[in-house]
């Protein structure tokens, strides 16, 4: 099976109705990071058809969850999830910040090249970027222990906004000690097709 087949199965199965050229552009971003993964060692996944399950497919799954215009990807490292969901969601405005320049300047690359407008990067640590006018929602995947997440981020998060966190096994210890004021709004068990891992996606959001 072809990584373009493997993909195409992936998203037929998730029920995903992507744009008109969508697929060829996921399939570009993933040549793009499998080029780069071998200086700047963007991802410990190597093999072109794990790629696609590992990362796009897996990423992907999150997409029908996003409510909001305006995203958040809090250590998006390769740009996962933020890549694909920009590409699958040409209505999001997303934005992606890592505090590590050569992984920034990987996405800038790949913003450029896939031709990505709803798309901005940023370099620095999360808890200095300024409020600004927030975001809808603010997501990440694998970046820290959701205590830690919700406290860097929430001077970022709009009022009536959710943080939607990737996680593999339903983190019961970490929400066990969430901040106070924080709670879960919903956890979707994430069906990754390819992927034979338990898959998480937390919705967090303010106690009003």
């Amino acid at each position: 099976m072809t990584v373009a087949t493997q993909l195409a199965a992936g998203v037929a199965a998730l029920g995903l109705a992507l744009p008109d050229g969508a697929e060829r552009t996921l399939l570009a971003y993933l040549a793009l990071l499998d080029k780069w993964n071998r200086v700047y060692n963007l991802t410990a996944v190597r093999d072109a058809e794990r790629m696609v399950s590992h990362h796009l497919l897996d990423s992907l799954a999150a997409v029908p969850h996003f409510r909001g215009t305006t995203v958040l990807d809090v250590g998006s490292g390769g740009g996962l999830p933020g890549i694909p969901l920009a590409i699958a969601r040409p209505d999001l405005r997303v934005t992606l910040i890592d505090s590590i320049a050569k992984k920034t300047a990987f996405l800038l690359q790949a913003k450029a090249e896939l031709g990505l407008a709803n798309l901005d990067v940023v370099t620095g640590r999360v808890e200095d970027y300024p409020p600004g006018t927030g975001f809808d929602e603010i997501t990440s995947r694998a970046f820290s222990d959701l205590r830690e997440f919700v406290a860097l981020t929430r001077h970022l998060l709009k009022p009536g906004g959710h943080w939607l966190a990737m996680k593999g096994r339903y983190p019961h210890e970490e929400i066990a000690v969430l901040p106070a004021g924080v709670k879960v709004s919903a956890d979707h068990a994430l069906d990754v097709p390819g992927l034979d891992a338990n898959r998480h996606l937390i919705v967090l959001e303010l106690v009003p």
